[in-house]
């Protein structure tokens, strides 16, 4: 179905049952390509509004316009995956307004085809040959009525042009010199460059033992293995894991482990850019321990220490 420039395609998310590894994604055109989005990160999609230049600002940036009191960065897609700007029909173009990281973008592209239901283990994870850079702006790719659709890594679009709205390591200075833990966790990030950040922002904390994962079905097939083996106890003591993720999100990750006997006293702390009222609440339905919005990773270094104290005192440690 076509989406209406006016909609609020949030709303499609929150009618969607918690933990059932399904999203909506909303497909749409840069140059002539396919690209899609996870419904959940756009808060509306409108026309093009004329836009004010912004000095000195980042070469994908177009400019800025003002709506409703707020002032709203535009990103030129084309520009930022290295593309053709110019289409033959620019009434087609228009700005998705993303909300992540607790920001709010927006990102001219070429045209809205629609929005489709998809589970994600439709969603391929891109192979070396495809995504083959911390760089890479594709997180997985998908068969949409016959045509293949990359879903695009917006929080690195958005991390190159701004690092601070990205993955933050600013928090990290409080820290100071922590003793090694050798505790071992896993965690569940799509993103090569996210994924790289977390590990050395735990690593830096002193966690010694950390173990990263491409999707939650890796994550969850390991934790069956470790429970084939009768090892879980000694294995893991905390999961992390973001949200959208292909073959397996976060929510129905978590949901398998809080809904498995020998599983669910392992701590699940949900790290995502989508975290806002209606995705604490999804996530809480499911038995999250702890649910932290991107992108400050000494809060989640604070969360894990937290977990496992809890841990501790229940007298659950190993």
């Amino acid at each position: 179905s076509t989406l209406s420039p006016s909609s609020a395609a949030s709303d499609v998310y929150k009618r969607q049952e918690s933990g059932t590894n399904e999203l909506e994604i909303l497909e749409f055109m840069v140059a002539g390509n396919y690209y899609g989005i996870n419904v959940a990160k756009i808060r509306e999609i409108i026309s093009c509004q004329p836009l004010t230049p912004i000095p000195n600002s980042h070469a994908n940036v177009e400019g800025a316009f003002s709506t409703r009191g707020e002032t709203i960065t535009v990103v030129n897609l084309a520009r930022a995956l290295g593309m053709k700007e110019k289409m033959d029909e620019p009434t087609q173009d228009m700005f998705l307004i993303t909300n992540f990281n607790m920001v709010s973008t927006g990102f001219h592209v070429h045209g809205v085809v629609g929005i489709h239901r998809v589970n994600w283990g439709q969603i391929i994870q891109p192979d070396s040959m495809i995504c083959n850079s911390s760089k890479s702006m594709i997180t997985g790719i998908v068969n949409l009525d016959g045509k293949l659709v990359l879903i695009l890594d917006f929080e690195a679009i958005v991390a190159e042009i701004a690092p601070d709205v990205g993955m933050n390591m600013s928090d990290m200075s409080h820290i100071g010199d922590r003793k090694d833990n050798p505790a071992p966790i896993l965690f569940a990030e799509d993103s090569h460059l996210l994924s790289m950040l977390i590990y050395d922002g735990l690593t830096q904390a002193g966690y010694t033992n950390v173990i990263p994962m491409n999707n939650g079905l890796e994550l969850w097939n390991l934790l069956q293995k470790y429970k084939e083996e009768g090892t879980l106890q000694q294995r893991v003591r905390c999961v992390i894991t973001d949200i959208e993720m292909p073959q397996m999100d976060g929510h129905h990750l978590t949901k398998l482990i809080k809904s498995d006997e020998q599983m669910m006293h392992i701590p699940v702390i949900i790290f995502s850019s989508l975290i806002n009222d209606e995705m604490r609440k999804k996530g809480e339905s499911l038995g999250a321990d702890m649910q932290l919005s991107k992108p400050e990773i000494g809060q989640l270094v604070g969360a894990i220490d937290q977990v496992l104290q809890i841990e501790n005192a229940d007298g659950t440690s190993v």
